[in-house]
């Protein structure tokens, strides 16, 4: 259900190097790393922890830059998820659709504006 947390990070670099040190305790590898961006996972392919820089380019808070991922195994789901979200009073943060080859994702924030995205990944 949970594909990774996303955390904001306003210093990706300090950042890296804090959970590089932490998540070493769990066996975690980093598994995706760009410049705005970085994922750790443990070998068993579990739920991820990623930081990341706000996607909006503004300061990363408690409320901008945070972010569960639901991982769903078609479009379809990531359709239905979303539609089902708004529907229960969530608001949108980005409509259902490919956002980079092998990438349907959608994006809502809950009643308490948690920001939750919805990704089908196809290798």
């Amino acid at each position: 259900m949970i594909s990774n947390i996303l955390l904001g990070t306003n210093d990706i670099n300090k950042a890296e190097i804090f959970y590089n040190e932490l998540l070493s305790l769990f066996q975690a590898k980093q598994v995706i790393k760009k410049e705005d961006a970085i994922l750790w996972k443990t070998s068993d392919d579990s739920v991820g922890l990623a930081i990341c820089k706000p996607h909006n380019q503004l300061e990363a808070t408690s409320g901008n830059g945070c972010m569960v991922g639901l991982k769903a195994s078609t479009d379809e789901m990531v359709v239905k998820v979303y539609d089902r979200a708004i529907s229960l009073g969530a608001t949108c943060e980005g409509p259902p659709g490919e956002r980079k080859e092998g990438v349907f994702a959608a994006y809502f924030r809950d009643l308490d504006q948690n920001k939750f995205g919805i990704f089908c990944i196809t290798p």
